[in-house]
């Protein structure tokens, strides 16, 4: 299996973080949301920010912030096209790659504390960050308001789908009627 690339890069090294911390808001180019939709699956990503909060934490980094979207999706019930608003929050901590725990090393109990997450050779990507945040934020089964899934009734009293079945299990004495 192929490991995509991700469309949107933003590296920022842990030395050129000020001692104060560091903001940043950013706002992904519209050539980098075509490949953040296809990447995540959506109709359409007319808009994708981010705010981010830098703060060296030892030789590591902690990020707070918030990213926002709208999303083009499809409503999973009527089938209509729908713009949806995605927004969520980022606290991540950021290690130096020895310091920080693999992914999937070992599995961690609800309410325990998250393991940094890997520096690569000195450098986060806030663009990574930002594009997994949107993705993780993303309604699965989007709906327009008020769609509301119906059986489709049925118009004639006739025999349900099931009947054959049953009348075949009366046969063969399997039935209590």
């Amino acid at each position: 299996m192929t490991k995509v690339a991700n469309p949107w890069s933003v590296p920022v090294a842990v030395e050129d973080i000020p001692d104060a911390g560091l903001h940043l808001s950013l706002e992904a180019p519209a050539e980098v949301r075509v490949e953040v939709a296809k990447l995540a699956g959506l109709r359409d990503l007319p808009l994708l920010t981010a705010e981010f909060d830098l703060s060296r934490k030892g030789a590591g980094v902690y990020v707070t912030g918030r990213v926002s979207a709208r999303v083009g999706q499809i409503c999973v019930v009527t089938l209509e096209p729908i713009e949806n608003t995605v927004e969520e929050e980022v606290d991540l901590q950021f290690a130096p790659a020895g310091a920080a725990e693999p992914k999937g090393a070992r599995q961690h109990a609800p309410g325990e504390e998250e393991p940094p997450e890997p520096l690569l050779e000195g450098r986060l990507d806030l663009g990574a960050v930002a594009t997994e945040f949107l993705i993780l934020g993303i309604d699965p089964y989007p709906r327009k308001a008020g769609a509301e899934f119906a059986p489709p009734k049925r118009e004639d009293g006739g025999e349900h789908p099931f009947a054959a079945l049953e009348s075949l299990k009366k046969s063969l004495g399997g039935g209590k009627s």
